[in-house]
């Protein structure tokens, strides 16, 4: 962990260089990536069963690579009662939130007489792609899989890694409506649902988070089909004031170092006393978590403490343009306001990062990587697609055609030009 402090002379070159510090993917995992996507569209089946084999020591057929309804539902039978309930309790906020985001189809006619609009219609198959190793994730499944369903996609394809599917991830997948669950993973899963696979039919967009090679993999097939984002290590940054209670504030930057070695904690706050309760909350809390060996190297390679004056936040938050951003202060909404480039803003001391992972209703699928500055968390718009509607009648196209002609030859485009032209009665 490194300590920032405003009033340093080198701040701003420190703070910099730790912002541009890269954790993505080494070039030798997108080397083996090529190399499994190329088998993968070039095989088939046969491919994604020896890799089957070769990387999770699973052997599958044709059958077997599906989850049947049968072990579907005997698997989320066994998800306690409290979790299921938990796990309705979070679809039905995820549904209404994504619900308020469906945008309306519009039709108007201009001054020239062009009748114009656009309208909305949902993706035809989509696949996710829902973790496993570190953790069973049914948080992902209703994350991805409400939306595509509020959208109103008509086939949601969920790919899995192979080995005892988690009862909550199975009962997810039940409440979230997915029927079809392949056990396979990797870059290999990724290419059957872009590419096809035997049984397992190509979809139009892949969704959902992944390791390196997942990533990679999504990277190269895009134009193939779409995906949602190029996921990499979690993130947060907590503004915090010397109000706070220290060991919350420990225990919201852990909830990100957790994930992964390589996800990365921030704290801001103007109070290096509070700083330093906050850092010796941490070291206690990592004493007897059971996720310390990823949380411990998160924490110490890429955590920071920044001490700088509150009002500098926004700036600071801005220039990090994190996945996550808590503004745990007394007035929050006056420096969360001055923010532009963040996956997620949480408000006040009872907001806390992991309300929004689960049951708040917004999506925890988010940008990173300083991505923010640019796009946006996962939403109801991945799951549909806008198509332009132009409508002219004899009256409007003369208003638009000289216009057209004049444009189509200055392009050097002469049948644009024609298309046009000939309808005016020219021989173009």
């Amino acid at each position: 962990m490194r300590r920032f402090r405003y009033t340093d002379p080198d701040f701003e070159a420190a703070f910099a260089a730790f912002v541009d510090e890269r954790r993505d993917t080494p070039e030798e995992v997108d080397a083996i990536v090529r190399d499994v996507l190329a088998a993968v569209r070039s095989e088939g089946l046969p491919a994604l069963l020896r890799f089957a084999r070769e990387f999770d020591g699973v052997d599958l057929d044709e059958t077997s690579i599906r989850v049947s309804a049968d072990e579907i539902a005997a698997g989320a039978a066994e998800c306690s009662i409290e979790v299921r309930a938990a796990i309705a309790f979070a679809a039905g906020r995820i549904e209404a939130y994504h619900r308020r985001q469906r945008p309306a189809d519009q039709q108007f006619t201009d001054e020239a007489g062009v009748q114009l609009g656009w309208r909305w219609t949902a993706l035809d198959a989509v696949g996710i792609y829902v973790p496993g190793g570190r953790a069973a994730y049914p948080s992902t499944v209703l994350m991805n899989a409400v939306p595509a369903r509020v959208a109103g996609v008509g086939r949601i394809a969920m790919v899995t890694p192979p080995g005892r599917l988690q009862p909550a991830v199975l009962a997810a997948a039940q409440e979230a409506g997915v029927a079809e669950i392949w056990r396979v993973g990797g870059a290999q899963a990724v290419a059957a649902l872009a590419y096809g696979a035997g049984p397992i039919q190509s979809v139009d967009k892949i969704v959902g988070p992944g390791n390196a090679f997942v990533t990679a993999a999504k990277r190269r097939v895009y134009g193939v089909v779409g995906i949602d984002a190029l996921a990499g290590p979690s993130e947060i940054v907590v503004v915090a004031d010397g109000a706070n209670r220290p060991d919350w504030i420990a225990a919201d930057l852990l909830s990100q170092a957790e994930h992964d070695p390589a996800a990365q904690s921030i704290l801001i706050t103007d109070d290096e006393a509070f700083a330093s309760r906050v850092e010796a909350a941490i070291a206690d809390q990592l004493s007897n978590l059971a996720t310390a060996e990823s949380a411990s190297a998160s924490w110490r390679d890429h955590g920071a403490i920044l001490i700088a004056p509150l009002d500098e936040a926004p700036r600071l938050v801005d220039r990090i343009a994190p996945e996550h951003v808590e503004f745990a202060v007394a007035d929050p909404e006056r420096l969360a306001d001055r923010v532009r480039h963040a996956g997620a803003i949480f408000l006040g001391r009872y907001a806390p990062e992991a309300i929004g992972d689960y049951v708040a209703g917004s999506n925890h699928v988010l940008p990173t990587s300083r991505a923010a500055r640019f796009s946006s968390g996962l939403s109801l718009y991945d799951f549909l697609k806008r198509t332009s509607i132009v409508k002219c009648d004899e009256a409007a196209f003369a208003a638009l055609a000289p216009a057209t002609v004049a444009l189509a030859e200055a392009e050097g485009l002469p049948a644009h030009a024609r298309s046009a032209a000939i309808r005016m009665g020219q021989n173009g």
